[in-house]
Order: C-alpha cells, then structure tokens, then sequence
C-alpha cells in the first residue's frame, strides 16, 4: 500500500479555485499512470483531517474525539494498493507520488487474509 501523506496547505489547495487545477492534474496524471501500468487494485482520497473523528476505548469506556487525535504537520490524504513484483518497484511508484515532493509516502506491504 501506498500512503500519500498531505500538510494544510495540500488539503486547502484541494478546494481553492487558483490552485485546485494544479493540484488535481498532479494527482489525475499519477492515477493515470498506475491504471495503465495495471498495477492499480484501489485507491481512495480522503477529506481533510479536520473532518475526521478519532475513537478510543479505555477502562472500557468510548472516547471520542473530532479531529486527528495526533497533532502533526502531516496527515494521510490518500492511498493507493498496488500490485507489484517487490519493495523496489512498489518505492519507484511511491517516489512518482505528487505528495512525495512536498510531504511523505509511506509504503507498507499489506496483510494476507486470515485464513479460517
């Protein structure tokens, strides 16, 4: 899996008329890219972390809480789960990843399936 981690100015970016275009087309290209290649399984964007809820259980007891429970300059925007023959391919997409060049890409192979 491909993780495309985003800071604020990337979130904003996705819905300011002067910059939405470029972000959009850096991200349309990428994506174009990883379907013909083949290698796509999945993607999918997520919304800015303000919008999100962070829920923990502790004692037992439901705590929840609006917003990224971490408070870091980066946040998951995205992912990608590709299919590849090993970790030096699947680092050659993630070094293609639009956010590469201005926050991070955490690649990490997933899970199989737990068998019965």
């Amino acid at each position: 899996m491909i993780m495309a981690y985003e800071d604020q100015s990337a979130f904003d970016s996705r819905d300011d008329p002067a910059r939405a275009g470029d972000y959009w087309a850096s991200w349309s290209g990428y994506i174009a890219a990883l379907e013909h290649s083949g290698v796509l399984q999945s993607a999918g964007g997520l919304t800015a972390p303000q919008v999100a809820t962070s829920v923990r259980l502790r004692d037992g007891q439901r705590l929840v809480q609006d917003g990224p429970f971490a408070e870091t300059k980066e946040q998951l925007g995205g992912y990608f789960v590709i299919d590849v023959a090993d970790l030096d391919e699947a680092l050659q997409w993630a070094a293609r990843c639009p956010s590469a060049a201005y926050a991070g890409v955490e690649v990490r192979p997933m899970l199989p399936p737990p068998t019965a």
